[in-house]
């Protein structure tokens, strides 16, 4: 059985995940990216039993009548997701929170219906190993 952990962004938050993920997907829909600032967000479902907070106490913020969002107070990193009435049960982790966010692969998109018309070229942009150059600042 593996072990995964993770935790926020500054530190207040810790987590462990044991056991095998029942599916990696990237979510595009709006309320995602509206909580996360992002363009898209990765969602590792786990059963509820499969995840422990080892340090500090997530805020949870209703989202909706059946969904939870967890979160971070001090720095705001987004952390879980779950929907009583969808998924009972069951939890999202978000997977960029892992220690090794490349633990475990995404599996499927989702909610591509509202995804933001240009993530479907986003693999087509230049890329840069850290940043652009900078211009000379000559006319």
């Amino acid at each position: 059985m593996s072990t995964i952990t993770g935790g926020c962004h500054c530190g207040a938050i810790r987590y462990e995940v044991e056991g095998e993920a029942i599916v990696h997907a990237l979510c595009h829909c709006r309320d995602c990216r509206l909580h996360a600032g992002a363009p898209v967000v990765g969602w590792t479902m786990y059963a509820e039993s499969a995840v422990k907070v080892t340090r500090g106490k997530p805020k949870v913020y209703r989202s909706s009548e059946h969904v939870r969002r967890y979160f971070c107070g001090n720095c705001g990193t987004g952390l879980f997701y779950d929907n009583a009435d969808l998924m009972r049960g069951l939890i999202d982790v978000q997977s960029a929170t892992f220690d090794d966010p490349e633990a475990v692969p995404p599996t499927m998109q989702v909610q591509v219906a509202e995804r933001l018309r240009w993530m479907e070229h986003a693999h087509q942009l230049p890329t840069f190993e850290r940043f652009p150059p900078q211009p000379s600042g000559e006319t």
